[in-house]
């Protein structure tokens, strides 16, 4: 068990200064006027963890210290764990399985740098605004039927469809309806964007969805074609503990607020709005799954005294919320890291080593610790641990 040393990202969507969580976990000199998005912590090359004690990469460590992963970890991390400070909306983006990837890797690795899948976690620390999956038919088409405007940009033959009782038609409806604004022009979505606004503007209340679109068009402002996601897209709050699981191909953005995030460990994202970045609409669109639900909630399971375990449907990882009442670390017979983003606690070993970890602290403990004990003084102590799921 070691303290890492963890890469800070600094993306424009990011909180700035002491206001990122990303800033007061990652500690030493914060530039007052820089965003600080995303810690990482892992051996991913654009952001790998060095030894604090020796300043290695993990990654490095890991080739030389083989034992240190679980036999089923295949020599190397197989996830990416982060916390995230959010103040200005993401992308509105999807991620590719397996196959896709590999495939989009091989044919435009500027903008697919990795060949590898991106299932995803996110865990609130704050209220979590985010977009994330397609409503549920009637919602799409309340939305839609409330302005004249969006009707205007596709084939109102497919909002019938959507509206059937044909739940096999549903998908295929919403697919064109998608691919229709997606592939009208950025004039068009201008004028079309320009003209709810000046509408909605004028109304003394608005209901969420025109509050949000207003939101996101003074961001990007211009007629970017993400300001028109929440009229698809669920729009809701995750309060602290709680957490969604991002699937292969399921449309998301974040919008506000900290949430700790882990994933397989890659970097690939597929982009459609809400963004200066690259975009592929070609590839959103006919990649989407295109499922229509309530959002997504993910739910927890108490495994333990002060153990929470977020165990989504991918062998890649899961991730613990350690809490107060913890005393021992549950063996997972995995390697795992750790950060502690309240309260203090001293961690032992059954390898004698102890260490005193503190807000903003992130450890390595290797897959051949049995025993972690937890001994925390502090009512307010909050630790989240990633590891890759041993099944036997």
């Amino acid at each position: 068990m070691f303290k890492l040393e963890c890469a800070v990202q600094n993306y424009a969507w990011g909180r700035v200064g002491l206001n990122s969580t990303v800033a007061k976990l990652h500690g030493g000199d914060v530039d007052q006027k820089k965003p600080y998005a995303e810690l990482w912590m892992g051996a991913h090359s654009n952001g790998p963890s060095k030894l604090v004690e020796s300043g290695i990469s993990l990654a490095d460590y890991i080739r030389d210290h083989p034992e240190s992963l679980g036999q089923h970890e295949q020599g190397s991390l197989q996830f990416l764990f982060k916390v995230l400070s959010v103040e200005t909306a993401l992308s509105i983006q999807s991620h590719p399985t397996k196959e896709q990837a590999k495939i989009l890797h091989k044919n435009d690795p500027k903008n697919y740098p990795d060949d590898n899948h991106k299932p995803e976690m996110a865990i609130a620390l704050t209220d979590f605004e985010l977009l994330c999956g397609f409503r549920v038919p009637h919602e799409i088409i309340s939305n839609f039927k409330a302005h004249q405007e969006l009707l205007d940009l596709i084939d109102e033959h497919q909002l019938e469809k959507l509206a059937s009782d044909h739940e096999d038609e549903h998908k295929g409806a919403l697919k064109n309806i998608f691919a229709e604004i997606m592939n009208s022009s950025h004039d068009k979505i201008k004028e079309i964007i320009d003209a709810i606004i000046e509408r909605i503007s004028k109304k003394e209340t608005r209901p969420e969805v025109e509050e949000l679109m207003l939101r996101l068009n003074s961001q990007y402002p211009g007629g970017d074609i993400g300001v028109l996601a929440p009229f698809l897209l669920n729009y809701f709050t995750l309060k602290p503990g709680e957490a969604t699981f991002l699937g292969p191909n399921e449309p998301h953005a974040y919008l506000y607020g900290d949430c700790v995030e882990c994933m397989a460990c890659s970097d690939n994202t597929i982009r459609a709005g809400l963004t200066p970045k690259f975009k592929d609409v070609p590839t959103l669109v006919a990649n989407l799954t295109y499922q229509m639900t309530a959002p997504p909630y993910f739910r927890p399971k108490e495994i333990a005294l002060g153990i929470t375990e977020y165990a989504p449907p991918v062998p890649e990882f899961t991730v613990q919320k350690i809490g107060p009442e913890a005393k021992t670390l549950p063996n997972v017979k995995a390697s795992s890291i750790l950060i502690v983003i309240q309260g203090m606690a001293v961690l032992r070993t059954d390898d004698a080593t102890s260490l005193v970890l503190k807000s903003g602290d992130v450890v390595f403990i290797s897959a051949s610790v049995h025993e972690t004990t937890v001994e925390s003084d502090t009512d307010d102590f909050l630790a989240f641990r990633a590891f890759t799921p041993y099944k036997a």
